[in-house]
């Protein structure tokens, strides 16, 4: 069974998250950096990504939103699709690349 997150905390204004909210990955414009706060997929798909470094509190940096998506996590780059990008809630890390405040 598929955890979702709570409809209040995805906020995307313009296709980004909006100042403090969390949203999915995929919503995150390229050159920005996150951190993971919630991981909202079935427990073996948490697993995988956690040891792939998508962990919570982990920052990433959004490289490119392409066919997929590609980002910097601990020092190397992962390709992902959308749709698990769409599953890995993320928050704008203040003072990072191209994050508004």
């Amino acid at each position: 069974m598929k955890h979702k997150a709570k409809a209040q905390e995805i906020v995307s204004v313009g296709g980004q998250c909006s100042h403090g909210a969390t949203c999915p990955l995929s919503h995150v414009p390229a050159g920005c950096t996150v951190c993971v706060k919630e991981l909202a997929a079935e427990p073996s798909v948490r697993s995988r990504l956690r040891e792939l470094g998508f962990g919570e509190e982990q920052h990433i940096r959004l490289v490119s939103r392409a066919a997929s998506i590609i980002c910097q996590v601990c020092n190397a780059r992962l390709g992902i699709s959308r749709a698990l990008a769409d599953q890995i809630m993320v928050q704008p890390v203040l003072g990072g690349p191209k994050t508004r405040s």
